[in-house]
């Protein structure tokens, strides 16, 4: 693998046929900038946010560019990463194994991201959805992005992620008016809800406060 920034822009130039011109402008610098920075060594390094602005444009790692390999500025620039836990909660009948060891998966934008939730990216996980007990609303494969400081303690009507009987599973919760009672619904039909249920039964990961999924 190429190491030196220079030999990777160049290269990524030549297979995808890019202008050194056309790049210099993307940047905001004169014509010549990006030919005098790969053939003359002028500027030694790019700036954070020429690095930047051609990582996004190439789609590749800010690090291939000079950034730091580990600092999540760098990989994903102003956007914010929020890891996916490679397990899948079960919209249907029971547990879905997995490795729960998260990794980054998708990047958010700041200011889209702090409409859904107040909470940190740290509190924050991706779960992909197993079932259809949750359709229309939630089918198989649907990413799900869930809050996990939005739990018991703020516990009112909407989309859960929970642990019951060592199942993960994502469920609605409507919550009784009167004491710490809930009735564990699925939005398909044909399954049955758990009606007024303890909390202590349940155990209330995080709610959901976003999907996405792929259209085919």
């Amino acid at each position: 693998m190429i190491s030196d920034p220079r030999q990777v822009l160049q290269q990524l130039c030549a297979e995808r046929g890019e202008n050194f011109a056309s790049l210099s402008r993307l940047i905001r610098r004169n014509p010549a900038y990006i030919q005098q920075y790969l053939r003359k060594g002028t500027p030694k390094l790019l700036k954070e946010a020429e690095r930047r602005t051609l990582a996004r444009y190439f789609q590749i790692p800010e690090s291939m560019l000079g950034g730091m390999p580990h600092d999540p500025a760098a990989e994903y620039g102003e956007l914010v990463p929020v890891a996916r836990v490679p397990v899948r909660a079960s919209a249907g009948p029971g547990a879905i194994p997995g490795d729960e060891t998260a990794k980054p998966y998708f990047a958010f934008d700041p200011k889209w991201l702090k409409s859904l939730t107040a909470s940190s990216a740290s509190k924050l996980s991706l779960i992909r959805v197993e079932g259809d007990s949750m359709a229309p609303t939630l089918s198989t494969g649907d990413d799900i992005l869930v809050d996990l400081a939005d739990g018991p303690e703020r516990l009112r009507d909407g989309i859960y992620v929970l642990r019951v009987y060592g199942a993960l599973l994502v469920k609605r919760l409507a919550v009784h008016p009167v004491g710490r009672r809930v009735t564990v619904q699925s939005d398909n039909p044909a399954y049955g809800d758990l009606p007024d249920c303890g909390l202590d039964e349940i155990e209330c990961i995080g709610r959901v406060i976003w999907a996405g999924r792929r259209i085919a």
